[in-house]
Order: structure tokens, then sequence, then C-alpha cells
């Protein structure tokens, strides 16, 4: 049979195709299809139907498939993907929104980027011929170049010069004209182009509704254009979306890497067993690491994940010595302790270890042997630090003084590491050096020791790092960049401690490894703990292509990108190597700083004491996740969002459809028959779940979670703007709409379930077993075709509605807040305020005013600003309190200034 295209005279994408078949030059016929009210019949066909099996409903797939891009050229394959689907999700959504409204917001922003990019070359994949990519392109742009006031406009600069020249040549190519003379397209109306906010109206407005649940508050309904591609692939997916996940991962005892499967070796940050976790160490790591897990699991990838805790070292014999115990004793005692705080927290490891093991000592010393015989370790005399009143040699962390670098100089800097600047320091360079347990001055002796010699390494170690870190986070990037930049030098990894893996030299049996030397071989020592064979993880076969994933906080960048890859470079027996490095910056807890040590801030077992479900505490954490700059912990914050996008957004919407289900409809999912409108919904729903996608494969899980609260955004604009409670008192068709609308609206509850079950999983499974299901049996996304399918047909079986969140009152705020507020050390603005004279104070709170518009204006996180804005509001109560105290009555100065923009008006009051 020959090929058929189906040619839609109102739709630019028919164009595509049949554009495209003529540089094929193969054989077709065209099937007309026609519009109704505005959305395209033809979403019960294919853009083009090759035979009875072969079948496209994207007309940018179909045109790939008519004018291919070479296979051999990986390069081009990129490139032509890339711009097909920014045609696809960001152009032509903003042509059709042009056409319907006289503020076509980006349209003119991507005209102008599709003009630089072809400066210097004909077409957007370079060289001299047309491909698919510029035939979608311009079909898309078609009603541009055919509106005459749009083409005198850009004619007038320069800046679409390049634009111009490319439609010349495209609308003068013989194919091109013989398919427009043949099948004229109907062009449409354009409106100004000019860049502006989308338009926006409000929600219809809100009544009360009968089912007994609390109605939500108004949404501003956004009125997006979705293309005519976006609506096939919506109906496709919904249809058939089920048939084409792949047969789900068998439950195996032991997880092991599997041929045909992505096999993903996730590992998160082993934390010291020296203290309880606090909430900055959990987001770090931990919990950053079991999202991705989930979600891998989600995915249908076979996903291992491994951590445990970091037992060796000075820290643990620092402990023991505090606590008048052993270090053994100290490592049993808060392993469980850890072990407690990650079980409340939910975090699913496959397998949560210790490095105090025969399986770390072995695996530990046969590397350093490897390492010693290849010739990549070299013995140093030393000075190091020896307190005469201990009797000892003063390891990193038993040694305390100033910083040595220039402009920090904190007093209480560790012989490894300044928590004032943060960099790394040698206990040597310390300015007034003290012995962390008597306090008394060390002396300089010369001692023996092991050095890594990174020198050596270091041109494997760059070649692996320029072909692996476009998988890291940026911060991970830039640190491991600062590190490499200067060159490396040799590292000592030896230590005169007790407590440590033993070095297997007999001149050196006295001395242990240095702890961050052994402790990341502690993810190979705790998976063969797991299983015996680890090996296929570590070591794997090249057919099962096992990628390993490591998350940390920026702190423990440098030994997972450069000591610890160079040690697997140096031993030289094909490890895996990490391909993606999920770098954090810090959590800080509200306007102080955490700190394990000194026991600032609210640590994992006072989370449990605080009566908020873990799950708040989970979606709080990774909603301010410090992904990109720090980010603070505030009790305000986390009742508010609590109580906006839980209760009010999302614990609404899934409640409403719920309630209604069983009330209305006997507890059975009613006949779902989409309209034209639910088509729309779909499409939008897509764009959301393909963006929770695109985050969640790197890591980005904000924005993960932000594209989830979006869905239940447009489910909650479903409802209101259909009120069902309204069509039940209706006719049969009204009542056969409210069922549709109900059905649609409990299956949108459960796919935020599923999408939610990585971030909150007990608030994930409340909410499927209430809608008669569960994780086993709809907990998959198919990440290559990510999409929105039936999940409760009709006629489903849902149990009994429930709230899911409770509100959080200022009450408990308050009292939360003073609870933990010895915990933390006072900011400097509050401690200093009231030693501080009126006109100081008034100048303080200028400044801090500063801070809060720039932070806001910069477009930082509320979780940054907000503590900002306390403080702010400290100082001026400060200040009225002094103004009171002097006699001067009512704050009028300073106290009730903010800081304005040139033009004088206020902006951004805090």
């Amino acid at each position: 049979m020959k090929m058929i295209i189906y040619f839609n005279e109102s739709s630019t994408s028919s164009l595509k195709s049949l554009i495209c078949a003529e540089f094929s030059e193969k054989k077709f016929e065209i099937c007309k299809t026609k519009t109704s009210d505005g959305q395209a019949t033809s979403a019960l066909s294919p853009a083009l139907q090759v035979d009875e099996e072969i079948n496209f409903f994207s007309s940018n797939a179909a045109c790939l498939y008519l004018l291919p891009i070479p296979l051999n050229d990986s390069n081009l394959l990129s490139k032509s993907s890339e711009w097909l689907e920014w045609e696809s999700s960001k152009l032509s959504p903003a042509v059709l929104k042009s056409s319907s409204s006289s503020e076509g917001s980006n349209l003119l922003k991507y005209l102008k980027k599709i003009s630089a990019h072809l400066e210097s070359q004909n077409f957007i994949l370079g060289g001299i011929a047309v491909s698919a990519v510029d035939i979608s392109l311009w079909c898309t742009l078609y009603p541009i170049f055919q509106d005459d006031k749009c083409m005198q406009m850009i004619s007038k600069s320069d800046e679409f010069a390049n634009l111009i020249k490319w439609n010349e040549r495209i609308k003068t190519l013989p194919q091109v004209q013989k398919a427009l003379k043949e099948h004229p397209i109907k062009t449409i109306s354009i409106g100004q182009l000019k860049e502006g906010p989308p338009s926006v109206k409000s929600a219809p407005e809100q009544k009360n509704s009968p089912d007994g649940s609390a109605n939500v508050s108004p949404d501003m309904k956004v009125e997006v254009a979705v293309t005519e591609d976006e609506l096939i692939f919506a109906k496709e997916s919904w249809e058939n979306g089920m048939k084409l996940l792949e047969k789900t991962l068998p439950d195996e005892k032991i997880i092991l890497p599997k041929e045909g499967y992505k096999n993903i070796l996730i590992t998160s940050a082993l934390p010291y067993v020296n203290n309880v976790p606090h909430l900055g160490n959990i987001i770090g790591c931990v919990l950053s690491a079991d999202v991705f897990a989930r979600y891998c699991r989600l995915c249908n990838y076979n996903a291992l994940f491994i951590c445990g805790t970091d037992e060796y070292g000075t820290a643990t014999e620092t402990k023991a010595l505090e606590e008048g115990i052993s270090p053994r004793q100290i490592c049993d005692k808060y392993f469980e302790i850890h072990n407690s705080v990650y079980r409340w927290f939910g975090i699913g490891f496959d397998y949560f270890g210790r490095t105090t093991t025969p399986e770390q000592t072995e695996i530990a010393q046969g590397m350093f042997m490897s390492l010693y015989k290849n010739g990549f370790v070299e013995t140093q005399t030393v000075e190091q630090l020896l307190c005469e009143k201990c009797n000892r040699f003063l390891a990193d962390r038993f040694v305390e003084g100033t910083c040595p670098h220039p402009g920090c100089g904190y007093e209480d800097a560790r012989g490894d590491q300044c928590d004032g600047c943060g960099k790394l320091i040698n206990a040597t360079e310390l300015i007034k050096p003290r012995c962390k347990l008597c306090a008394q001055p060390p002396v300089l002796r010369n001692s023996a020791h092991f050095f890594l010699d990174l020198p050596q390494i270091e041109p494997l170690l760059q070649n692996w790092v320029a072909s692996s870190e476009s998988g890291w986070s940026n911060s991970a990037q830039q640190i491991t960049r600062a590190w490499l930049k200067t060159g490396l030098k040799p590292r000592c990894i030896t230590r005169d401690l007790n407590w440590g893996v033993p070095v297997p030299i007999e001149e050196f049996k006295s001395k242990v490894f240095y702890v961050w030397f052994d402790a990341p071989i502690g993810y190979l020592s705790i998976t063969k703990r797991y299983t015996d064979q680890y090996e296929q993880w570590w070591k794997p076969d090249p057919k099962h292509n096992v990628t390993l994933y490591q998350f940390m906080a920026k702190d423990n960048v440098p030994f997972h990108s450069v000591v610890f890859p160079a040690t697997l470079l140096g031993v030289g027996q094909k490890h895996v190597m990490v391909k993606h490095i999920m770098a954090t910056e810090y959590l800080n807890y509200e306007d102080g700083k955490f700190s394990k040590s000194r026991g600032v801030g609210v640590f994992g077992s006072d989370a449990q004491d605080t009566g908020i479900p873990a799950d708040i505490f989970r979606f709080y954490l990774l909603s301010i996740r410090p992904e990109g700059q720090d980010s603070n912990f505030s009790w305000v914050d986390l009742a508010t969002r609590n109580n906006s996008e839980l209760l009010n957004n999302f614990g609404n919407f899934v409640n409403r459809a719920i309630v209604f289900c069983f009330n209305s409809f006997n507890a059975m999912i009613p006949t779902i028959q989409l309209e034209a409108q639910d088509m729309n919904l779909l499409a939008l729903i897509n764009r959301e779940i393909k963006s929770y996608v695109e985050s969640m494969e790197v890591a980005k899980q904000r924005d993960a979670l932000k594209h989830i609260l979006n869905i239940s955004r447009l489910g909650n604009q479903l409802m209101q703007s259909q009120q069902p409670w309204v069509l039940l008192k209706g006719t049969d068709d009204a009542k056969a709409r409210a069922g549709t609308v109900v059905g649609l609206s409990c299956n949108i509850s459960c796919l935020i379930g599923v999408l939610l079950a990585p971030f909150m999983p007990e608030t994930a499974r409340n909410v499927l077993t209430q809608l008669g299901t569960s994780l086993a049996k709809v907990g998959r996304v198919n990440p290559e075709r990510p999409s929105f399918y039936l999940l409760l047909p009709g006629g489903h079986k849902i149990g009994k509605p429930s709230p899911l969140f409770t509100k959080i009152e200022t009450a408990k705020v308050e009292e939360l807040k003073k609870r933990f507020s010895g915990r933390q050390s006072t900011s400097p603005a509050k401690e200093n305020a009231d030693k501080l004279s009126i006109p100081e104070l008034e100048a303080k709170i200028l400044e801090q005013g500063v801070k809060v518009r720039d932070s806001k204006t910069s477009g930082a996180d509320k979780s940054v600003w907000s503590p900002m804005v306390e403080v702010l509001l400290g100082l001026k109560a400060q200040l009225a309190q002094a103004l009171k105290e002097d006699g001067k009555g009512d704050v009028t100065s300073a106290a009730n200034t903010t800081p304005k923009n040139k033009k004088g008006s206020k902006k951004n009051k805090a």
C-alpha cells in the first residue's frame, strides 16, 4: 500500500509531513481531515501512515522518517533531537498563543534565537542541505512569514536578517513550492509581536462544595496553548500508555546487574558515626539519594542503594575519649542511632552497613598494596604535631587553632578543615594550635608516612574528569576544577592512630590509614557485606553497563572527584567510576549554622519528637534542597508550605476527588468520556510529567517537586471550572460529565501519588490505598515516553477517603522555635542589637533591608530570604524598644524604612 499523509489545511503540522514527503520522493496519498471547535479531529488519525504496522502520530517523527538524519553522525542526531524538542515544547505553543492573543510572550525571543543560530550558515544544522529540522521550524513559523505586518516589523531589525534569508531559501525550494501549490494552507491571524507576560484570567469564583471537604483557594488559571502533536500524543498515551510499559523487574532478595536494563549503583556519603545526624546531613546525602533510588525503581531501572556509617578516624577516637568508652562502643552506640533516625525518615537503603568490618580491612589493604606495587605510593618524613602532655602524635581532628587562610581568622578551625571558610588545611598550618584533649600547645616532631602520588596519577585523572564531569552538579564541577587548576600534590594517606585499618607494611604497622583514604572504599566493603558477588557492581562486565551516582554535600566533593578516583585509577583494576556526582550546598538552621560537633540545629532524633510526620519533614527539606545555593530551615516556612502547598493544594484536591467518588458514585470510578478540553488538560499534565522526569534524571529534586504540585493545581482547576457538585443535579448528560470529571480527578490523584512516592512514600501509600490500589500495581513511570495514561478504569473500586494532612498552627510553630532556640548560635544581628545605639541600629536596619531586597529581586527561594526578614524585624523591634526607652515614642526613622528603587517607589517591603 502507498503511504498516507493525513492533511489538515488549517494545520501547519500537516504541511511538515507533506514537504518532507516531497523531498523523500516516496509515493504517497493524501487523506484530508478537518477541525472542529478549535481542536483537531485528526487526533484520531496518525500524521503519517506508512503501512498497516507503522504509524507516526507526531509530525516531527514523521519528518525524521521521511527526511532522516545520517545515523552515523551522532552529533547531528543529538542536535536535531534538541531542535525538534524545542520546536514542539516552546516554539509551536508560542506561535499558537500569539494567534489568539495580542500578547505573544516569548515568540520574539524565539525568533531571535533562530536568527542568531543561523549566522554564517545556510540551514539550522549547518551545511548546504535542508533537514527535517529546517522543515519543522519553517512550517511552524509559516503564519509569521505570511503575515505582512509581522514581516514588516522584523525586517526593520538587523537581529532578524539571518531569519529572513533562511525563510527565502526554504520557501523557494521546489519541493516546498509544489507542496504549497497543490495543498495550500489556511493561515491564521497573528497578534502583535512583542515580549511580555502571558495572558491570565482568574479561575471561576469558588463556592462551597456540598461534599463536606474544604475548598482550595482560587488558582490563577493560565490560558496555555497546546500543539496538535501534543494532543495526539496525549490521546494515544491515555489509551495505550499502560501497554507500552516494560515488564516490572522481579522483587529479588539480592540485586545484581542485569543485561538489557539500566543498572544504577547509588551511594550517599558515609555519615560519621560520632554523633546524631542533623537535618543538613540528611538532605545533603541520604535523603537526596533515597529520592533518586525510589525514582529509579519507578522507572524500572535496576538500582542498588548502598550506604553505611564511617566509623574509623580521629572523630571516633575523640568522641570515645569524651564519653569515656572505647571507639568500638562508640561505633555500636551511634550506628544504632543513625539506623533508627534513617528508618524514621523512611530512607530505603538496600543495605546500610558500616566500615569497621573484615571486608573493609581486606579491600582497603588490597587497594593500598596495588597502589604500592604500581609505584603510586611514596614515603615522606613530615613534621607532625605532638602533644607532650598526652604523649601522642595529634591527628588532624585532635588539633584546633586559628585558620591560616587570609581573610578568615576563624579561631576554632580543625586540623583538617575550617568550618569558618570551608577550606582544607594542614594541622601544622594552624595559628596558635592547641591539643583538643588538654588544650596545651603541641610541638613539632618528625614522623614517616605514606603519600598517594597524585601528581603521577594526575594525567589519567585529568582525562577522566574531562570525559565525566558533564554529569556532575555545578558545584562538583567547580570544586574539582579548582583542585586541578593549580596542580595536585602528594597526599598523606596514613596517620599515627590506633583506631583504623592497619597499614600492611611491617615498618608502618603502628600506623593506620587516613580516614579519607579508606572511607570511600567503604562503598565497596559494604556492598561486599550485602553480597559476595559485589564485584558485579564494582568491576562490572561491560554488557551490564553499570552507572554510578554519588550524593553528598559539597565539602565531600574533592574526596569523591579527585582522591578516590585517583586511587581507583592507580589500582588499575577497571573499577566502575562515578558518572554523576550530585553535590548540594549547605542547609542552615534559621539564621544560624548547623554544627554536629557544637550541637547547633535540629537533629534527627529531635525531629521525631516534634509530632510532625516524617513525610512533612521530607517534603520541606526537599522543597528547600540547597541545589544551587545555601538555603535555610525555618519553622515558619515549614508550616506555611505545609498549610498552603500540601493541605490547601494537593491534599484538598485529592480528598475532594475521592470524597466525590465515594459519596456520589458508590465508591466506583465512573465511566470516563473525554472531551476536547480534557485532552488539552492531559497535554498540559504531560508537559509537567516530562519536566518531572527531566529534573529527576539529573537529581534536580526541588524542581521535580514543583512539577508535581503543578499537576495538583491543574486538577484543582478542573474541579473548580467544571463543578461536578452542580453537574450532578442536572440532566443525564450533565451527570455523565460529572462522572468524567470525578473519574479523571481520581486518576490525576493516582498519578500524583505515583510521582510523589520518591518524595513522600507514606503519603503516596495513603493516597493509593484510598484509591483502592498500590504502588506495586500502578507505580510506574516510562522515562522514554513520560505521559499520563489511564490508571483507574471505570468500575474500579476505591477505598474510604480520609484527610491526608493537618494544619500546623502558629502556636505550634512558636513552641518549636522556642524549644530548639538553645541549639543554635544567636545571629550576630540579634546578639549585638541591644548593645547598639539608636543611630547604629538604624544603620543596621538599612543594611539588612538592602540584603532582603537584593535577595528577593535576585529570584532566590523564600527559604533563603525569609530568615533575613526575621533578622530585619528583630532589629526593628530592638529599635522600637530603644526609642521607647529614650522617650521618643513610636518608631519614625529607619525602623519603618524600606529600600526604594530609583523612582522612589517602595519595593519588596519586608
